[in-house]
């Protein structure tokens, strides 16, 4: 069985397994008050050039969008998001199970874009009913998108010029981030994000660590006591010194970067040879993430020898089927992929 199906179908980065077994009988102090937390803090603000920023790690993805959208959000508020957002789709209800409503608008290839938000925000603030209404709170974005797709600099300076008319964080969801930065389609930098952004987070469990996110407060505007509420989630982690350490291995050497642009090269290897066999693309990614259409009789005949994402149907009754790269795939793997397409 090949799989294909996502990025963190692999264990962790052998640095990072070495670094854990390292420094496994060390005796640390708990909940990310260690020094390699505090170590990998201080790599990731350099990597961002804001060393005012303020960073957390939490244990995956979906708790860190729970948390910090809930924490950032006022009792009567909702987070907007784009249709297909992962917290719109993909989180089983985790963010409406804090009280909050995911404000769904229309979406380009999986991106909100500017326009769109400016005029919803219009269009609610001239409603003369609108303290009846769910109040946005925030605006959620997600770098690759679900699509694969990805903001370019000036799609991101116009969201973010948006919410600061309208005082709106925002927020940028970063579980594949190194696969974006690492593209060559990407004309953005951490340091970008860093000025763009109120909050995100960089990856880790999706990008060589065995578990693990780091959320980034750029603008002095982490939640207030955030650690506390972290932990009301049952999300903050004993043994912090895991998570620290991971991120302190993948911040050492630009590992985090170098990791996520193998995946890159094999995704276009994987994207040309699907080309070259005629396999139509139901989008351009520019990611690790490939999507292709395929028959029915095609899906069947894949099911028993390759393991990938069944994303739905196209207008045309064919199927979409996610095809992801990772940091750990190997070359030899994408050849045995091509060669059974």
């Amino acid at each position: 069985m090949l799989y294909f199906e996502s990025d963190y179908t692999e264990g962790a980065h052998e640095n990072v397994l070495k670094a854990l077994l390292e420094t496994n009988l060390e005796s640390l102090s708990g909940y990310g008050t260690d020094k390699y937390c505090q170590q990998a803090k201080q790599k990731i603000k350099e990597a961002c050039q804001c060393p005012e920023a303020e960073v957390f790690f939490l244990v995956g993805g979906t708790q860190t969008n729970q948390i910090v959208i809930n924490a950032m959000l006022k009792q009567y508020e909702g987070v907007v998001a784009a249709s297909t957002g992962h917290v719109s789709v993909h989180e089983a209800g985790a963010i409406e199970w804090t009280g909050h409503k995911v404000l769904e608008l229309p979406h380009l290839e999986g991106k909100l874009q500017a326009a769109t938000l400016k005029s919803y925000l219009q269009e609610f603030y001239a409603d003369p009913s609108y303290d009846h209404m769910v109040f946005p709170g925030m605006v959620y974005i997600s770098y690759p998108t679900e699509f694969g797709t990805l903001y370019s600099k000036q799609e991101l300076a116009d969201l973010s010029s948006v919410c600061r008319e309208y005082e709106l964080p925002l927020y940028l969801d970063g579980a594949r981030l190194g696969y974006g930065l690492m593209s060559a389609a990407c004309d953005l930098s951490l340091p970008d994000l860093a000025n763009y952004c109120d909050a995100f987070y960089l990856g880790g469990t999706k990008v060589g660590a065995l578990f693990g996110e780091a959320v980034v407060f750029t603008k002095h505007n982490a939640p207030k006591n955030f650690t506390t509420i972290i932990k009301q989630h049952g999300a903050l982690l004993a043994k912090g010194r895991f998570l620290g350490i991971q991120f302190d291995t993948l911040f050492t050497d630009d590992l985090y970067f170098r990791i996520s642009k193998h995946a890159i090269e094999l995704a276009d290897m994987l994207k040309k040879g699907l080309q070259e066999k005629g396999y139509p693309f139901y989008l351009e990614s520019p990611t690790n993430q490939q999507f292709i259409l395929v028959e029915a009789e095609q899906l069947e005949a894949l099911k028993s020898k390759l393991a990938f994402t069944l994303w739905g149907k196209a207008e045309d009754g064919r199927f979409i089927i996610r095809l992801v790269t990772s940091w750990a795939t190997r070359k030899e793997a994408v050849e045995e992929l091509l060669a059974l397409l």
